[in-house]
């Protein structure tokens, strides 16, 4: 029985572009380091163009991420190894650069927390405990599940997004593959098909790259629609290190044209939140003032302050 399983696998697998052996490298083993780093750059260098082919799917996420944030709902990563890795990391870098709450976006992988420090391939293959996993976490329509399989079956992922489907949640599928039909019908199909890696079946290297890049532009895109920033900067920034201490007061001190000491003043004033502070220091007013003017303008900088 397990013979066949895994002849099955074996065949579906030979089907995978990622799992093809990619011949500008075939002599990956006679190259010296420069010639095996300019080969891995040239391959890299497709990711870009990879993504942008794929940037209509890429806005629909997006845009579901923030109607589900608006809501009160969460953007939760589901993946395994490499891919599963990406969604916590994505994940756990929107709180300091955005100011969301912890719970807001979620990153979830097969083989828990210790699998992010420790490889636990066959954690992969357990669809049991990623419908444990996902239904830990409590499940609400309002959510957006996005599941990460390179390969696109990577069963764990396809077992924890087939179950938030089940509970009314909105999906997305990353995938760095071609493929006629999945196991699963999300509402939103992202398709990055890499090509053969420049190491065959290492999916952590431009199926990465591009996972990595798709992931951002989601998380980014979601924020910015919902006020986190003003302009390009991130004005609900959380100064938890001296770095974005120091960045939240040099932002004051461009927006605001004023020196050190009085953006001090002012963030200080405003309880440590940029966004606050931009807005009493361009407006002229308290902190209460601020904080009605930017509830009515549901936290767009922009519009509280009449731009």
């Amino acid at each position: 029985m397990k013979t066949e399983k895994l002849k099955s696998l074996a065949n579906r697998l030979d089907s995978l572009e990622t799992e093809s052996q990619n011949i500008h490298s075939r002599e990956l083993d006679t190259l010296g380091a420069e010639q095996i780093i300019r080969l891995i750059n040239q391959e890299d260098r497709k990711a870009a163009d990879i993504v942008e082919r794929a940037i209509p799917e890429i806005c629909g996420a997006a845009e579901l991420a923030a109607e589900s944030l608006r809501a009160g709902g969460r953007i939760i990563y589901v993946g395994a190894g490499t891919s599963g890795r990406l969604g916590v990391l994505d994940a756990a870098e929107c709180p300091p650069t955005f100011g969301a709450e912890p719970g807001q976006v979620r990153g979830v992988i097969a083989g828990g927390e210790q699998a992010l420090i420790l490889s636990k391939e066959g954690a992969e293959d357990n669809t049991a405990q990623a419908v444990a996993d996902i239904t830990k976490l409590k499940l609400r329509s309002r959510d957006l599940v996005i599941g990460i399989a390179a390969s696109t079956r990577t069963p764990y992922t396809v077992a924890a997004l087939d179950e938030a489907r089940k509970s009314g949640c909105k999906t997305a599928f990353i995938i760095c593959n071609k493929v006629d039909k999945l196991a699963i019908e999300p509402d939103i199909l992202i398709s990055l098909p890499v090509g053969p890696e420049v190491i065959t079946g290492s999916t952590r290297m431009k199926s990465g790259l591009v996972t990595k890049m798709a992931l951002g532009m989601i998380s980014t895109t979601a924020m910015v629609l919902l006020g986190k920033t003003y302009g390009n900067l991130m004005v609900d920034l959380q100064a938890k290190s001296e770095k974005l201490a120091a960045r939240s007061r040099k932002i004051l001190m461009d927006l605001l044209e004023l020196d050190y000491d009085k953006a001090d003043e002012i963030l200080n004033q405003a309880g440590g939140s940029v966004k606050k502070a931009v807005v009493m220091g361009k407006l002229g007013v308290d902190l209460k003032t601020a904080e009605t003017k930017l509830a009515e303008s549901n936290g767009f900088v922009r519009r509280a302050i009449g731009e």
